[in-house]
């Protein structure tokens, strides 16, 4: 299993600080029953750290005007919204919510240049919160393809407190490529033009680089 790079700290402290708190556990009450309990809880915990930072290949379809999932987890938000920070009019929204034990690899919906890329600290409301996605620490990033602008933004969520973005103003970007990660689960919203045809419903769960969400006229 392939491991993303933000995890590899984390991993290494997790190790390290199961180790010791085993080893003083088995030192104060030997190889009984309660250590070997304690072993097991602490084998669990380590497994699901390394699981939330597993980075599978994805193979991404290919097609002019296709817009991909930038996440694994569950459409949550299809509608019709005023999006006010970059475009201030109206446009098709999807929203993808991500539990902690979803694929927390970030990728670009669209293949193209970054336009636009900004950075905004707030709370942490759970992720599904309507206002989490005005109020929540995030990320905003607008490419374009086609002639169309995508806007899409990471949303920190109750658990998750480090948005990572690697995506930076005249980067270029291939449809599928990682431009970032959300550690501990949040949600992801795009903001696609009116005429724009969805391709997934409420409770589907894409995932990320390679379901089309939706299509570009």
């Amino acid at each position: 299993m392939r491991l993303h790079r933000e995890g590899f700290t984390i991993i290494f402290v997790t190790t390290l600080v199961l180790a010791l708190l085993n080893y003083g556990m088995q030192a104060w009450l030997g190889e009984g029953l309660v250590s070997q309990i304690f072993l097991g809880i602490s084998l669990f915990f380590f497994i699901m750290v390394v699981q939330f930072f597993r980075n599978p290949s994805r193979t991404t379809p290919e097609g002019e005007g296709l817009i991909i999932a930038p996440a694994d987890g569950k459409v949550v938000v299809i509608e019709e919204v005023e999006e006010p920070e970059y475009f201030k009019d109206k446009r098709k929204q999807i929203s993808i919510f991500m539990s902690p034990v979803n694929v927390h690899v970030n990728r670009a919906p669209v293949s193209g240049k970054v336009l636009y890329y900004k950075y905004f600290k707030g709370k942490y409301l759970v992720a599904w919160h309507p206002k989490s996605s005005t109020e929540n620490e995030r990320t905003t990033v607008v490419m374009e393809e086609g002639g169309k602008q995508i806007l899409f933004r990471q949303i920190a969520g109750a658990l998750a407190r480090r948005i990572v973005c690697y995506a930076k103003p005249g980067m270029e970007i291939a449809r599928g490529g990682e431009y970032g990660f959300i550690k501990f689960g949040s949600r992801i919203d795009i903001f696609l033009p009116l005429d724009a045809e969805i391709c997934v419903n409420l409770g589907d769960k894409p995932v990320g680089g390679e379901t089309v969400i939706a299509k570009l006229r």
